[in-house]
């Protein structure tokens, strides 16, 4: 049976698979321009905007902050919220202090069901 999804889930996949399409054309483009000449910022800076890298990494940070918030309120209705309130509020607190702590909250989020 298929797991059923949120649409703020739904998003974040949506948005996260072509974020990684995008940087693997990207890293293609590097090479091929390695190649031919040196990677200045500037020339960095053109292979971002023509790839569309930046447009992709916007809208996946867009759809994680969207699939956080949507935990965040969909969590305050489970029973293990209520029993752990103060511990998972200074999770959600802290999420903005590491890349590694958001990435967590990111996680769990996927795994509501």
């Amino acid at each position: 049976m298929k797991p059923i999804y949120s649409k703020a889930q739904i998003d974040y996949m949506k948005a996260k698979t072509v974020f990684e399409n995008r940087a693997s054309v990207m890293e293609q483009k590097i090479e091929l321009t390695r190649k031919t000449t040196e990677v200045t910022q500037e020339v960095m800076e053109g292979l971002v905007l023509e790839t569309g890298f930046h447009d992709a990494y916007n809208e996946l940070k867009t759809a994680e902050n969207n699939l956080i918030a949507w935990s965040h309120v969909t969590m305050k209705h489970e029973k293990t919220y209520r029993e752990n309130k103060q511990s998972i509020e200074q999770m959600y607190e802290s999420l903005n202090s590491s890349p590694e702590k958001r990435a967590q909250i990111i996680q769990l989020s996927m795994k509501i069901r």
